[in-house]
C-alpha cells in the first residue's frame, strides 16, 4: 500500500478489486446471473447466456447490458441493438425486450437490487436473486 491509498473494508464488493470473467467462470449453467457488488440500491450482477431469452419489461426501471464476451442482440418490438464485447446499452424502464445470442455472450447487468429477471412473471426462467458469487 503506498502513502495516498488505505485500507478499505470488502463488504459489498466494494473497495476490492473484481475480476468480472474469473467471476463468470464460477457460474453453472446460462441465464443465472450472480450478484458480485452493490453501490446504493444498484447490484452489479455478471451472467453467461446463450439463445433466446424471453419477451419481457420492467416497468419501474432501466435495464443496463454491458457486453464483456460475445455478441448480444436485444430485440424490441421495432427493432434490435447488437452488442459486442466492450459495448453496452439501456433499455428504458417499460420497453418490452428479449435478449438472445447466438453463441455464448458473457456479460455484466446492472439494475437496482431486487429486479426480477423475466419482469413481472415468475416462469422456469425466473432466476433467483440475492446469490452473490
Amino acid at each position: 500500500m503506498n502513502e495516498t491509498s488505505q485500507a478499505v473494508p470488502a463488504t459489498r464488493g466494494q473497495g476490492v478489486a473484481i475480476n468480472l470473467l474469473d467471476k463468470i467462470g464460477l457460474i453453472d449453467g446460462h441465464w443465472q446471473q450472480r450478484v458480485v457488488a452493490e453501490m446504493n440500491d444498484y447490484q452489479f450482477k455478471v451472467v453467461k447466456i446463450e439463445g433466446d431469452f424471453m419477451w419481457h419489461a420492467h416497468a419501474d426501471t432501466d435495464e443496463t447490458f454491458i457486453v464483456l464476451e460475445g455478441e448480444l442482440r436485444i430485440d424490441f418490438r421495432d427493432g434490435f441493438v447488437l452488442l459486442r464485447a466492450g459495448e453496452m446499452a439501456v433499455v428504458p424502464k417499460g420497453v418490452e425486450h428479449k435478449p438472445c445470442a447466438a453463441a455464448e455472450v458473457k456479460m455484466l447487468l446492472v439494475e437496482p437490487r431486487g429486479v426480477v429477471n423475466t419482469g413481472g412473471q415468475k416462469n422456469d426462467r425466473t432466476a433467483p436473486n440475492e446469490i452473490w458469487i
